[in-house]
């Protein structure tokens, strides 16, 4: 299983996907880095969207994830040894609090959805969580009621309503591809339907933002690592 510090196959992904939409617009001029990370990633789509053990692909810097232009979050599906790198392809406020912003895969076939952060959707990654009404205080995770949709079987679909608890855990400086940033450690813990989960965040002190976290989307999907690299 790739942990989330190694979450490379993804990018070949993403960069291959956004350097054939920006090549269309910029006729056959590519810079010689743009070239060599298309060429990288011709071997490891197919591998990453069979699931199977692929060479493991260039490991890409901070500068050159930058050129894409997009807010970009690493992403990991523990069930699923799964990998990669989403750009986001929409943000937009509704009547309740947070900023929902919807990420896409590479091969466009995956995506997650997130308020401030927190997962409230998943497409394309079976079982998918189909709707998730978060607890949240201002711009962040808060005790309460966390009622989700899931959708299980021959698109049948059941719901589930968990009660959460939020814990501070106090400071904790993390580093997200090279570069340290300072948060504080927020554990959830949730209870109900005869089991419990916990959630972690990792948020910035000064506004909420988060920067980290691991949270659970639903029993088909499991748990999704999420780190945002570009904002």
């Amino acid at each position: 299983m790739r942990t989330l510090f190694d979450i490379r196959a993804g990018a070949g992904l993403l960069l291959a996907g956004m350097l054939a939409m920006s090549g269309c617009s910029r006729g056959t001029e590519e810079a010689p880095t743009q070239l060599e990370l298309a060429r990288a990633t011709q071997g490891v789509v197919s591998g990453l969207l069979q699931r199977r053990k692929a060479a493991p692909p260039p490991a890409f810097s901070r500068a050159q994830l930058e050129t894409v232009g997009l807010p970009i979050t690493g992403f990991v599906a523990e069930n699923r040894d799964l990998s990669a790198y989403f750009f986001r392809t929409e943000a937009r406020h509704d009547a309740t609090p947070g900023l929902i912003e919807v990420w896409l895969s590479g091969d466009q076939k995956s995506s997650v959805t997130t308020r401030a952060g927190l997962v409230i959707a998943t497409r394309g990654l079976g079982d998918d969580l189909l709707s998730s009404t978060v607890p949240m205080a201002g711009s962040g995770p808060a005790p309460g009621p966390l009622a989700q949709q899931i959708r299980y079987g021959d698109n049948r679909e059941r719901g589930l309503r968990l009660r959460c608890d939020l814990a501070d855990l106090g400071p904790e400086r993390i580093e997200i591809l090279g570069r340290s940033q300072a948060t504080r450690h927020l554990q959830q813990s949730c209870e109900g339907a005869g089991g419990r989960i916990v959630n972690d965040f990792w948020a910035d002190p000064r506004d909420g933002f988060l920067w980290q976290s691991r949270q659970w989307a639903g029993p088909g999907v499991g748990y999704l690592q999420l780190r945002r690299v570009i904002k």
